[in-house]
């Protein structure tokens, strides 16, 4: 009798969805498409617009600016639906529990590790710039 229920319990977790992870989610994470903000002869151009994503996995992301236009790189309710595990600049690691802002002055990179906890449509966007082509999206299953 406890083994049938047992099975019916585990039958219905499997058909609800629910899924269980084993081990360190953070590990081997999907390097996605780099982040070129600054484009174009009017410096205001994006490499890409957007990022289709799962939750659960793991994903780095090179930010990189050309230096043409200044961008305070945002994206706050994608930052509070994520797991963060850190930014790289150059040589240093800097392990955070969250992001508000990604700020370039001029030409550089940062590379985000991170897992998304939370499906939804994230908007990106370098600040008072979105109306100039300055702006994306990420979209996460």
């Amino acid at each position: 009798m406890k083994m049938h229920i047992a099975a019916a319990l585990a039958a219905t977790l499997a058909l609800s969805g629910l899924a269980y992870a084993k081990g360190d989610l953070t590990l081997k994470p999907v390097e996605l498409p780099g982040l070129t903000v600054g484009l174009g002869d009017s410096g205001y151009g994006v490499s890409q617009q957007k990022y289709e994503l799962e939750t659960g996995k793991a994903y780095s992301l090179e930010l990189k600016s050309t230096g043409k236009k200044e961008c305070a790189w945002q994206a706050p309710g994608f930052f509070q639906s994520i797991f963060l595990r850190k930014v790289e600049v150059e040589e240093v690691e800097v392990k955070a529990i969250g992001l508000t802002e990604v700020e370039f002055e001029q030409d550089g990179e940062a590379e985000l590790f991170f897992v998304p906890i939370k499906p939804g449509t994230f908007p990106w966007f370098c600040k008072g710039m979105e109306e100039r082509g300055m702006k994306g999206e990420f979209i996460v299953k």
